[in-house]
């Protein structure tokens, strides 16, 4: 039983690196402007997908394992609706914003790089030298409802494969922690690998926006293709 729960921990840090997973953390680290906010994106997305293997891991034990094939279906297929918008939101919010990066610095602050909008500047503006901006520090809401989705689709049924081997619900619910745990760590790693080629490209705007745009098509992509191949009565 204590190799299945370490393993669980192992497929955990696995189960996070699934195609519509790192889609979808990619588009969500494009909204992020430093280390700790993607870090922080992916780990709250883990522990949003946590809180539901909990919710359906629960359900599936007291159902016996089983869960229905059309529900896993439907809720896979709405995972490829919410990438589908990830993507747009991640396209359009760069077409819109029309965004470049300048660096600055905050008093005695070590100078880094800052995002600046030319939104709501006019045909011919001129580019201020000062920009007002701030830096969000606020809890990854999205990030934590993205999780939540993917913890509804699929993960029980996985999870559920495993714990008919252990002895009792409670090494269940444990090997679900341990499993939550190693797709938080995962996630948390792979958002800052995400980031590597984002941030470092920030000196050379065009580069910069033109991999958010490969992010949001990918994104809408894999969200099409999920959508299709999970819809009931289109399946593949």
């Amino acid at each position: 039983m204590i190799s299945i729960l370490v393993l669980g921990f192992f497929l955990g840090m696995r189960h996070a690196l699934e195609a519509d997973h790192v889609a979808a953390v990619a588009s969500l680290t494009t909204r992020t402007s430093s280390w700790g906010q993607a870090v922080r994106q992916g780990a709250v997305w883990g522990l949003g997908h946590t809180l539901m293997l909990f919710v359906f891991g629960g359900a599936a034990m007291l159902m016996n394992g089983m869960i229905p094939d059309t529900m896993a279906s439907w809720l896979e297929f709405f995972v490829g609706i919410m990438l589908v918008g990830l993507g747009l939101d991640v396209t359009l919010r760069m077409i819109r914003d029309r965004v470049h990066y300048h660096t600055h610095k905050h008093g005695h602050e070590l100078r880094h790089f800052h995002a600046h909008s030319h939104r709501e500047d006019g045909p011919g503006a001129p580019h201020p030298e000062q920009h007002a901006h701030g830096h969000d520090k606020g809890f990854p809401k999205r990030a934590l409802m993205v999780g939540f989705m993917h913890g509804m689709a699929g993960s029980a049924v996985l999870i559920v494969l495993v714990m008919q081997q252990l002895q009792s619900p409670l090494a269940g619910l444990v090997y679900i922690a341990l499993f939550g745990f190693g797709s938080v760590i995962g996630m948390a790693v792979l958002s800052m690998i995400i980031a590597v080629p984002l941030y470092r490209t920030r000196s050379l705007t065009w580069l910069h926006n033109g991999l958010q745009a490969l992010i949001g098509v990918i994104t809408i992509g894999i969200g099409i293709a999920t959508m299709f191949g999970t819809y009931p009565g289109l399946g593949v």
